[in-house]
């Protein structure tokens, strides 16, 4: 079977998966009018029409669904015998090529990569730190690691580990404020947003007898993680961070937990964790070591669940 029909199949599953001409061609990183010739070709190929479409009617035909099924199993075995050969090929080259958030630079992902290029030293990484959603199809990223929570996409998500935020100021800072402890006294306080990748005015406190809702008026809003951080630790205010950046700065008495009752969740009442997302199953080799190494890593931070 020629390279060309295997794209054309290709194009097909994924416009059946996403249903969606937009979204397969998003997920394929081609134009949505070369997945329509795609399809147009397989049709022609096969001699039936696989999908029934109009600008808001998505419809396999019986051809289609028949088809769908054979495609499928015939990526799925094309994917396994690539697998296999790259079992039986040398160790795993080129580029891994990620973003993550700025605060995953703070010792966490430098540490790992100096570990991963001594067991995999024909591997390159090539990290982009950025606080805003980065879109790993559009970057032609391996994948992209971010923060608190899963949106939804047509990305695959993987789970990395998950965390809790609490509220941390400066030693000298609650020496000058006092100690807040209970969500509606941060109103006499200075409150350090961290604004990125987007601004959220209220924030939910949930402790064992109380879930708050407040309205957040902060005096500081930084796009940057690592800045909100630096602020907290410099005396500026109050700070929502992650329990596994601050902990250790509460163990060295660089910071302290505030409101410490209360941790601070989604609406629902989630806790945030960090995730990779991606556009492709069929990731490289090195990539997918790489994001084994990243969840290995992550799951041994000590879990904080006080409060």
């Amino acid at each position: 079977m020629s390279i060309k029909l295997m794209w054309e199949i290709r194009a097909f599953c994924t416009v059946v998966e996403k249903r969606s001409f937009v979204h397969a061609a998003r997920m394929l990183g081609r134009s949505p009018s070369a997945v329509t010739r795609a399809i147009q070709f397989l049709e022609e190929a096969i001699g039936a029409e696989l999908i029934l479409r109009t600008q808001k009617q998505f419809t396999l035909t019986t051809a289609g669904e028949t088809y769908y099924a054979s495609a499928k199993h015939l990526l799925e075995t094309q994917a396994e015998a690539e697998d296999q050969l790259a079992e039986l090929s040398n160790s795993p080259q080129g580029w891994v090529r990620i973003s993550a958030p700025e605060i995953l630079s703070l010792g966490f992902l430098p540490k790992l990569v100096a570990q991963f290029s001594r067991d995999y030293p024909n591997v390159s990484v090539d990290i982009h730190f950025s606080d805003k959603s980065i879109d790993p199809i559009q970057e032609k990223l391996d994948f992209a690691i971010r923060g608190a929570f899963p949106q939804s996409s047509e990305l695959i998500g993987y789970a990395l580990w998950n965390y809790r935020r609490y509220m941390y100021a400066a030693p000298d800072y609650i020496a000058r404020m006092g100690l807040p402890a209970e969500p509606e006294d941060l109103a006499a306080h200075d409150i350090i947003m961290h604004s990125a990748p987007r601004i959220l005015r209220d924030w939910h406190f949930v402790s064992g007898e109380r879930n708050v809702r407040y309205q957040v008026q902060p005096r500081f809003r930084f796009t940057s993680g690592i800045a909100t951080f630096q602020a907290a630790l410099e005396g500026a205010g109050i700070a929502r961070l992650a329990s596994w950046l601050a902990e250790p700065a509460v163990a060295s008495g660089r910071l302290v937990r505030v409101c410490s009752s209360y941790r601070l969740t989604s609406s629902k009442e989630m806790d945030p964790s960090m995730h990779a997302v991606y556009g492709t199953s069929r990731m490289a080799k090195g990539a997918r070591l790489f994001l084994e190494y990243v969840k290995k890593r992550g799951l041994e931070i000590p879990d904080e669940r006080v409060g």
